[in-house]
């Protein structure tokens, strides 16, 4: 059983343990497709429905698989899943299926997944299982969107664009920009550009980390100060033989 509380498996996912910025796992899918933000989404998304539903099919069979089988049990649920996310791709965004191509099959060797249902799904129960899958592909979702927005504004002067592959005529409208003349940056779009965002992501959030730190050590130096300390009287005063 799990000893987190919900509080601590939100935090784990969206920040403490995000697994690309801290992990650092699924590194592959996370730096060839988020050179737009709608590729990001259709990815974050695919990958999040994934990793919740093997943390959650891991968690139900936990009591009922060997360890011999424990593993290769975990890859069929996940191939599974990852199977049912690319129907569901191709038959209602199969534009966007095309343009991800090879890495929506990837999916299931993203070590993320398989690592959160040994270390996590495979010792929970159902609940904490899903909330850690979600909170985790929630995690990875933000980071490919915030890395594809990065890279789309820098290389091609434009945020939101073709969101239509996703979800359809009412989104087309969506594109903000390009700016007027703006020079194209291709190194930002090309792997590159990729390795160079992400990198920028892990500075920035362990800036942050640290100066977190240096607070909470600040208020506990502060905490320790020795001050003025109150008596109090009770009216008694006791007298020691001589």
């Amino acid at each position: 059983m799990t000893t987190k509380t919900s509080r601590e498996i939100i935090r784990d996912g969206l920040w403490s343990n995000n697994p690309a910025l801290v992990q650092v796992l699924g590194l592959c899918p996370l730096l060839a497709v988020t050179s737009t933000v709608v590729n990001a989404i259709g990815l974050g998304l695919a990958t999040l429905m994934v990793l919740l539903g093997s943390n959650l099919a891991v968690s139900l069979i936990r009591n009922f698989v060997s360890d011999s089988v424990r593993l290769p049990a975990f890859v069929m649920i996940i191939a599974s899943l990852v199977t049912c996310a690319e129907l569901l791709m191709q038959a209602f965004t199969y534009e966007l299926y095309q343009i991800l191509g090879i890495f929506i099959p990837l999916i299931v060797t993203n070590c993320a997944i398989l690592g959160r249902a040994d270390a996590f799904a495979s010792k929970n129960r159902p609940g904490a299982a899903a909330l850690d899958g979600f909170m985790m592909g929630l995690g990875f979702l933000v980071v490919l969107v915030v890395l594809g927005g990065l890279r789309e504004m820098v290389g091609q002067g434009t945020l939101f664009a073709n969101m239509e592959l996703l979800l359809g005529p009412m989104a087309r409208d969506w594109q903000l920009g390009p700016v007027q003349g703006y020079p194209d940056v291709l190194f930002m779009v090309l792997p590159p550009g990729a390795f160079v965002g992400l990198g920028l992501l892990i500075a920035l959030k362990n800036s942050i980390d640290n100066r977190i730190a240096q607070r909470r050590l600040l208020v506990t130096d502060q905490a320790a100060i020795p001050g003025s300390k109150r008596v109090r009287v009770t009216g008694q005063v006791s007298q020691e033989s001589a």
